[in-house]
C-alpha cells in the first residue's frame, strides 16, 4: 500500500494541532527563538521500522511554519536558523537492533522540541503494528502441505478492519512493511458475505450462501467474493457456489484440515478467530492459504524509541 504525501502531512497536521493548540508554551517560555539544535531518532530495542515519513513530516511542517522569506528585490534566497535537515538512516520495512539511528535532525531547537512527542506517537505505533505483523509472519513461514509445495512461502498474513478509526491507511502501510498482506481496506473494495448477512436469507434456495453468492456476482461482478463458514458444511456450499475465498470462521485445527480437503482448491482458505503468535503455526499447518490477525492493528504495543538531543 502506498501513502500520498498530502494525506500524510494532513494527518501530521491534525496531531500537531491537537497537541500544541494555542502554542507550545514550555518551549515558547524557555528556549530563544534563534536557538538551534542537533538530535537523533533512536530505536530503543529491536524493531521493524514504519512511519518515517510521518516522523519527518512532523519536524518538517513546524520548521516550515517560520521558514526563510525570499527578498522582493532580489531572487536571493535570505537563509535563517529555521530551517531544517533531516537525515533519514534506515527506511520503513527495516529490521533494526536496539540502538540503531532512524532519524538525525538538526536546526531550530524549538521546532524539534515542539514536534518531538507527534513524531514518536507515529513512528512508536506505527512500528509496533509492523513489529508484530513480522513477528506473525516468522511464525508461520514455509507451512505450506507437501502437496503445495510448490509455494515456497507458508500460509499469508491477513490483516482486518479492527484498526483505529481514521489510521486504517497508515495500519495497513504498517502491516505491509512487516511483511503481512493486506485485506480488504474498507467495505467498497470486496465482498464479504458474513454469517449475519447470510441470516438475513435463510430462506432462500437452494442455500443462503449460493443465493448470496449469486446477488453478489450481479450486482458486483468485477469484485472477489469472500463467505464466513461456521461448518463444514458451508464451507461445501461455498466452494460449490464459487466463492473466491472462504473464510473458516472458529474452527478447530481437524476441521481446518477436513475444510481444506472439501475446498480441494477451488478456492483459497483463511483460517480467522484464536490467532496468537503460540496457535499460528498449527494453524498454517493446516494447509490454509491465509490466517487473519485482528491483533495486527487492534493489540499492537507501541515501540520504545525516544529522540535524544545531542
Amino acid at each position: 500500500m502506498e501513502l500520498s504525501a498530502k494525506e500524510i502531512r494532513q494527518a501530521v497536521q491534525a496531531a500537531l494541532t491537537e497537541d500544541i493548540g494555542s502554542g507550545d508554551v514550555t518551549t515558547l517560555a524557555t528556549v530563544p527563538a534563534k536557538a538551534t539544535a542537533r538530535a537523533v531518532m533512536r530505536a530503543r530495542e529491536p524493531l521493524v521500522v514504519a512511519g518515517l515519513d510521518f516522523a519527518e513530516a512532523a519536524f518538517r511542517e513546524l520548521a516550515r511554519r517560520d521558514e526563510p522569506c525570499e527578498s522582493r528585490k532580489s531572487e536571493t534566497r535570505v537563509t535563517r536558523p529555521s530551517e531544517i535537515r533531516i537525515v533519514r538512516c534506515v527506511r520503513d520495512g527495516r529490521h533494526v537492533k536496539a540502538g540503531v539511528v532512524l532519524l538525525k535532525i538538526s536546526g531550530p531547537t524549538r521546532a524539534i522540541l515542539s514536534a518531538e512527542r507527534v513524531a514518536l506517537n507515529f513512528i512508536q505505533r506505527l512500528s509496533g503494528v509492523a513489529t508484530l505483523t513480522a513477528q506473525f509472519v516468522e511464525a508461520v513461514r514455509e507451512t505450506r502441505l507437501p502437496r503445495r509445495s510448490s509455494a515456497k512461502a507458508g500460509a499469508q498474513i491477513l490483516d482486518t478492519r479492527k484498526t483505529t478509526p481514521g489510521w486504517r491507511r497508515f495500519e495497513k502501510y504498517s502491516v505491509a512493511c512487516g511483511g503481512g498482506k493486506n485485506h480488504r481496506i474498507g467495505l467498497f473494495d470486496m465482498i464479504l458475505i458474513k454469517d449475519n448477512h447470510l441470516a438475513a436469507l435463510i430462506n432462500e434456495r437452494p442455500n443462503a450462501i449460493a443465493a448470496a453468492i449469486q446477488r453478489a456476482r450481479q450486482k458486483f461482478p468485477k469484485l472477489k467474493v469472500e463467505v464466513e463458514a461456521d461448518t463444514l458444511e458451508q464451507v461445501a456450499q461455498a466452494a460449490d457456489a464459487g466463492a473466491d475465498i472462504i473464510l473458516l470462521d472458529n474452527m478447530t485445527t481437524a476441521q481446518l484440515r477436513q475444510a481444506v480437503k472439501i475446498v480441494d482448491g477451488r478456492a483459497k482458505t483463511e483460517a480467522s478467530g484464536g490467532v496468537n503468535l503460540k496457535t499460528v503455526r498449527t494453524i498454517a499447518e493446516t494447509g490454509v492459504d491465509f490466517i487473519s490477525v485482528g491483533a495486527l492493528t487492534h493489540s499492537a504495543r507501541a515501540m520504545d524509541i525516544g529522540l535524544d538531543f545531542k
